[in-house]
């Protein structure tokens, strides 16, 4: 799916150029059972990753991406950094030396990511969290290759799986973060961090069609 720096740097870029342009929303989102400072948080450790991200090393993908997070847990407050972070360091540990990715190696990078924010955070599928859509997505990508999906086809359906199953985050109780202090009053809104993940897929299709062009 992804077959040279071009495509990393499109990805990298619309991660945060629309965590910047989501600030409100994700807080939001955030504020309803939350604390609400999921989106300033994201916005602040993503801002000082656009002010460095020319400077950044790019001896292959695995160190740029383990630089990434190491930046984004220093710089996101709360319990999103480590999170976020730890997503980052994990996927570039298995990228490793490689300087061009196939699409079985960027699954592989998406559930070490998932392995790693398991543990970092303790949480599970069903907890109302962003693997409730990070998960969903992942499975997407891995069966649209397997199907022989085009490029812009496997982002299509991995957005779609990302946006269904943050939608579906409504019905949840959830069980970890400030949220799971409110209990039963978590359900009937949907969880900031699964919606944070299918906005910025959405917003990687897009960008990922229309690359052509740019």
């Amino acid at each position: 799916m992804t077959d040279s720096w071009n495509e990393v740097d499109l990805v990298m870029t619309t991660i945060i150029d629309t965590c910047l342009a989501n600030e409100k929303y994700f807080g939001d989102l955030d504020s309803v059972v939350g604390d609400g400072d999921f989106g300033y948080s994201l916005a602040r450790g993503f801002e000082k990753l656009q002010a460095q991200y020319a400077e950044m090393d790019r001896t292959d993908i695995g160190t740029f991406l383990k630089k990434v997070g190491m930046l984004v847990t220093s710089r996101i407050g709360g319990t999103s950094g480590p999170i976020w972070g730890t997503g980052f360091l994990r996927a570039g540990m298995t990228a490793g030396t490689a300087t061009s990715l196939d699409g079985a190696t960027v699954v592989a990078m998406l559930r070490s990511a998932v392995a790693g924010i398991m543990a970092r955070g303790g949480a599970a599928l069903g907890e109302k969290t962003l693997l409730d859509a990070l998960v969903p997505m992942t499975d997407a990508i891995e069966e649209a290759l397997a199907a022989g999906a085009s490029s812009d086809e496997i982002v299509d359906r991995a957005a779609a799986a990302a946006r269904s199953a943050a939608d579906a985050t409504i019905d949840l109780v959830a069980k970890r973060g400030r949220a799971a202090y409110t209990g039963e009053r978590s359900r009937g809104s949907v969880d900031a961090g699964a919606t944070a993940v299918a906005v910025l897929m959405e917003q990687i299709a897009k960008n990922w069609k229309g690359r052509e062009s740019r």
